[in-house]
């Protein structure tokens, strides 16, 4: 592709055709007519290349739109159009995939690579542009010999979300250690103050915050999954590594906070609920992502909030912070418009229009040359992403027909953590025989 300003070269061709007498002239010119005019109906007929864009993410769809509207205006050759709504494993199934995906990067999501659905984009120059350990956290679920097939766009990071003036209003320091946190909780308790906003009525807020940022914060998730992955059916109470025997320290101080530093109707309480009372400074801490501030704002836009890795570990130095690749692109291998697909990929991945998004939609950058972040809901945590001290959600590793976040709704609600656990186990071997 020639780029997305101005026409092909295919579409300014001309055609001559020359002789040495006067018939042959005039036979040219009858031929150079018809042709012309063969040319221009069969243009009129085709039209622009017509590529189908996917995109996952609800909230993002306006920017999109004006993106693809400003593409589409400037050339005459590819017309995008939107697509939303796609049931991609329908469309890959049936051999119709979109040309292009835009999508949350998860471990359903890197079967389509595993399987060699998604094709090559190495030899782009996007791909020498992204960050090597934000690649790697792609080929942590999946990859395929040969090939760069996934390219992040953006990754959100997640952390603690802490209400400033009421730790200022305290005296309270930022805490870096187990200790400290509890400490920084035993202050906030003996000042009437709810230390964690807790909405256990949702599971997967249970599993994004509680579970996620305690393992996180004291395991290495990645060689964590590599361990588990290969021992696959032979995972259970003898094994070497388990959820029941790795995870059980970082899920027991789960509960040591789950059971005294929460709202006390914290397993009647959903998202929704849990932005509003956060809003309303009805606790000091949150265990939630950035695509919660929004929320946050539309009750109250002038709280001063901010971020930090919650500490699970005497050691500062194990401090990490929550990922996610929260949108990456892709082409599957079945689009018969590769190249088009390749020429608005280059426009999406230009510079100015990531920073955009990213500032926009409080996300960090994938590339080398990405502009640094500079919210300070989320800069808190910019030193860690920028160091690499982060590690993927654990409950996004686990597949999604084994129901994790539902497993950890009941242990923050009760239920014994030693059983839960093994039967994560039990369903993680049985799952391994049937793949």
């Amino acid at each position: 592709m020639s780029g997305w300003i101005g026409s092909r070269a295919s579409a300014r061709r001309e055609y001559s055709l020359g002789a040495a007498n006067t018939h042959s002239r005039a036979i040219a010119a009858t031929l150079t007519v018809v042709l012309a005019g063969t040319l221009a109906a069969c243009a009129g007929d085709s039209g622009p290349t017509e590529i189908r864009f996917h995109l996952s993410k609800p909230e993002a769809i306006p920017y999109f739109r004006e993106l693809i509207s400003e593409y589409n205006s400037s050339q005459e050759d590819v017309r995008v159009v939107f697509d939303t709504s796609s049931n991609l494993q329908a469309g890959f199934l049936r051999g119709n995939p979109p040309d292009l995906g835009l999508l949350n990067y998860n471990m359903e999501m890197a079967r389509f690579m595993e399987r060699g659905a998604l094709s090559d984009l190495s030899d782009m120059p996007e791909a020498d542009r992204i960050l090597p350990e934000v690649q790697d956290l792609v080929d942590q679920y999946a990859t395929y010999p040969g090939r760069t097939s996934v390219l992040p766009y953006s990754v959100m990071a997640a952390s603690v979300i802490y209400n400033q003036e009421i730790f200022e209003q305290q005296g309270l320091e930022v805490p870096q250690t187990w200790d400290e946190l509890k400490a920084v909780c035993d202050q906030l308790l003996d000042a009437g103050i709810t230390p964690f906003y807790a909405t256990f009525k949702d599971p997967w807020t249970v599993g994004q915050g509680w579970f996620d940022y305690t393992v996180g914060g004291s395991v290495d998730v990645a060689s964590f999954f590599e361990d588990m992955n290969e021992l696959g059916t032979e995972v259970g109470p003898d094994s070497e590594v388990s959820f029941e025997t790795t995870l059980a320290e970082p899920v027991e101080r789960m509960t040591e906070l789950t059971s005294a530093y929460v709202n006390s109707d914290a397993a009647s309480r959903a998202y929704g609920d849990g932005n509003l009372a956060f809003a309303n400074g009805e606790a000091a801490m949150y265990l939630q992502g950035p695509w919660a501030f929004g929320e946050i704002d539309k009750t109250n836009d002038q709280l001063q909030l901010g971020t930090f890795p919650l500490p699970m570990t005497d050691d500062p130095d194990d401090l990490r912070v929550r990922v996610n690749i929260d949108l990456a692109a892709w082409i599957p291998e079945a689009s018969a418009h590769k190249e088009e697909a390749r020429d608005f990929l280059s426009y999406l991945f230009q510079k100015d229009v990531m920073d955009e998004y990213n500032a926009a939609f409080l996300g960090y950058g994938t590339t080398t040359d990405a502009a640094p972040v500079t919210d300070e809901r989320i800069v808190g945590m910019r030193e860690y992403y920028d160091s690499a001290r982060f590690y993927q959600g654990p409950s996004k590793a686990i597949p999604l027909t084994i129901p994790t976040d539902n497993y950890m709704q009941g242990i923050v609600t009760g239920a014994d953590p030693q059983r839960m656990l093994r039967t994560l186990d039990a369903d993680w071997a049985r799952l391994a025989l049937r793949q």
